[in-house]
């Protein structure tokens, strides 16, 4: 009989994920609000069924996780604006599903609860950040964390840095943002400092390191960092990405600062960026040796990253 597993959230992640596991031959269930999307291009005997579902129901998605192997939190939430209101109740639902079913919590996340760090960031550092989102995205994870110490559920939590790669958006990243207008050789102004290192994580590697944990027993109840290529500047990244389908990029310049600070009082998605306005000021470098060396996982090559995130940027330009 096939492993089920219940993949919750349909952005590029979570179909990135139902996509891997369906291609080896597990049964999905695709969880979303909407219950549906693009096809999803399984290459093994599985099957990927999707379903519609308010994803802070507890009682709905402890039902959807009855008999899984896994349970995979890929929520995006809506908007930076909703964090406080949107993840408890959605958190709770997961713990309670988990708790009830038996399923281990895998839960896709960033590294906001790192906070500023001086050096390449480790899944040893502190949760020691101050700000809103990612003292919530903290909290999430220290009473998943706290339930698992205790014996009353198995989780284990994925953090990437922005992604890369198919179907990512100007929702889901910020490359994915400037891109089109990049390919095109027109000036783009990118958040903080274009000549800063920045890591990049491929959708496609989250769904690696998401899958290969939930399968061992030895990753539970810690945090480990998706496969990552080598950090490259934001202006780097865009020469890449054009690079790789024979284009090349015009001016890459900073945003200017007024327009967050600034727009900022007035524009509530500008305000809430500013919390992470630092990660593109300094060096912002996720190092992903632990679960390279623990499970023999390593990112997908960068020339493939950039090529798919070319051609998702001239899809929607």
């Amino acid at each position: 009989m096939n492993e089920r597993h219940v993949v919750v959230g349909a952005g590029p992640v979570g179909l990135a994920t139902a996509e891997l596991l369906a291609g080896q031959g597990r049964d999905v269930l695709l969880v979303s609000r909407s219950g549906v999307g693009p096809e999803i291009a399984g290459q093994g005997a599985g099957t990927v069924r999707r379903e519609a579902a308010d994803v802070a129901d507890a009682t709905r998605l402890v039902a959807l996780a009855e008999g899984a192997t896994a349970v995979y939190n890929c929520v995006n939430p809506p908007s930076y604006t909703v964090w406080p209101q949107f993840w408890p109740p959605v958190a709770a639902a997961f713990l309670e599903a988990a708790e009830a079913s038996g399923a281990v919590l895998v839960t896709a996340a960033a590294l906001y609860p790192y906070g500023p760090v001086d050096g390449p960031m480790v899944e040893t550092l502190p949760d020691a950040a101050t700000t809103t989102k990612a003292r919530i995205r903290a909290g999430m994870w220290a009473e998943a964390r706290r339930l698992h110490d205790a014996g009353r559920l198995r989780a284990v939590e994925v953090r990437g840095s922005d992604y890369m790669g198919p179907r990512v958006s100007t929702a889901t990243g910020h490359v994915a943002r400037v891109a089109p207008a990049a390919l095109q050789g027109r000036t783009v102004r990118v958040f903080g400092r274009p000549d800063q290192p920045h890591s990049f994580t491929d959708v496609r590697d989250m769904a690696r390191a998401l899958v290969r944990v939930a399968g061992e027993p030895s990753a539970w109840g810690r945090v480990w960092h998706a496969p990552t290529n080598p950090a490259k500047t934001q202006t780097e990244v865009l020469q890449d990405v054009a690079a790789s389908v024979g284009r090349s990029v015009g001016k890459v310049k900073p945003m200017p600062r007024a327009v967050l600070s600034v727009g900022g009082a007035v524009v509530p998605l500008l305000r809430e960026l500013r919390e992470t306005e630092y990660q593109f000021t300094a060096p912002y470098v996720l190092d992903s040796s632990a679960i390279e060396q623990a499970f023999g996982l390593t990112p997908t090559p960068w020339s493939e990253v950039c090529r798919a995130t070319a051609e998702n940027a001239l899809r929607a330009s």
